[in-house]
């Protein structure tokens, strides 16, 4: 099992938009290919920035290569991205890392 880590800073005032476009259309493309969402996070205390945090969980890095292809090649994603951004980019900044969980872990 491997462990998705992503964070999204959202640009100024954009954070609301990048919320509803999770909830609204996302989630649902996500199920559609096979995409594990473990949880959602935003900072509460300690950034003065809009961040959204997230992990996908894969069987192994063959799963996740195929559903993020499959998702980045589905017109709905290509339509669900551009009506989202009309009024311009959503994002400034996101960074993705592939985790393990440690011999001692609890299981999530």
């Amino acid at each position: 099992m491997i462990y998705e880590y992503r964070k999204y800073v959202a640009a100024p005032g954009k954070l609301p938009s990048l919320h509803r476009r999770f909830e609204d259309s996302v989630l649902g493309l996500f199920a559609r290919h096979g995409m594990d969402v473990l949880a959602f996070w935003t900072p509460v205390v300690g950034s003065t920035i809009s961040e959204l945090h997230y992990i996908l969980k894969w069987a192994d890095l063959a799963a996740m290569q195929q559903s993020w292809g499959a998702l980045v090649a589905d017109p709905e994603w290509a339509r669900v991205a551009e009506e989202s951004e009309r009024d311009g980019a959503l994002l400034t900044s996101v960074e993705n890392q592939l985790w393990a969980l440690a011999p001692y872990s609890p299981v999530p």
